[in-house]
């Protein structure tokens, strides 16, 4: 298809009104002329940005677990793991903020997106004093950990901010409603806390472990 000789749009405007309409009408609304009708353009004033529609639900991911996330502003020390926690944090407000994106962050996220990312961390653990030799292990699992607990919890009906499980039948399942029961976390807390058991424990692992002497940075 021709590209018109001017463009009409900037690609930051596209991106944000095919979230619009994804957060509004759900990601099988979403498409070229629907995105073109809602910036007041035709389609093929969008080629001037992106090859394809796939292109720009790539931008879409990049923007909601990339640009749209928040750095804490905490500086390198021993309390290194909460800037993580917050980190991780803010990925999950950005990406519940969307719910409806909860699939292009599927099919549209791929860890080349995320190594800018990756470096910052990298530099800020290394400032921190944390071994490189522990680097790998700890950013895979933040990543790991913070995308599938995310996309799970945005996929499913929101509940009430203590709804961890759905209602229990006790006589049924006793021993799992008395957990249920006895937990005072909400569905946030439990995120935070899964993310610092985590990386607290590399670091025990790590100073108890075998192979922790004479390992070098």
């Amino acid at each position: 298809m021709p590209r018109p000789s001017k463009p009409l749009i900037n690609r930051d405007a596209a991106v944000e009104a095919s979230i619009e309409i994804i957060d509004a009408e759900g990601l099988s609304a979403f498409s070229l002329p629907r995105l073109a009708a809602h910036l007041g353009v035709r389609a093929p004033s969008l080629y001037h940005h992106f090859a394809d529609k796939n292109e720009i639900l790539t931008a879409v991911a990049r923007h909601i677990a990339g640009k749209s996330v928040i750095k804490p502003r905490r500086a390198p020390g021993p309390d290194w793991p909460e800037y993580f926690v917050s980190l991780a944090l803010n990925f999950r407000q950005s990406v519940l903020r969307h719910r409806n994106a909860a699939p292009v962050l599927i099919e549209h996220l791929p860890r080349e997106i995320l190594i800018p990312g990756f470096e910052d961390a990298a530099r800020f653990l290394t400032d921190s004093g944390v071994p490189s030799r522990l680097h790998v292990q700890i950013l895979d699992g933040i990543e790991t950990l913070s995308v599938g607990a995310v996309l799970a919890e945005a996929v499913r009906t929101p509940r009430n901010r203590h709804a961890w499980f759905p209602a229990i039948d006790s006589d049924e399942y006793p021993y799992l409603a008395k957990a249920v029961e006895a937990n005072d976390l909400t569905v946030k807390e439990l995120f935070a806390e899964r993310i610092r058991s985590f990386l607290y424990g590399v670091v025990v692992n790590d100073a108890g472990g075998p192979g922790a002497e004479g390992s070098s940075a």
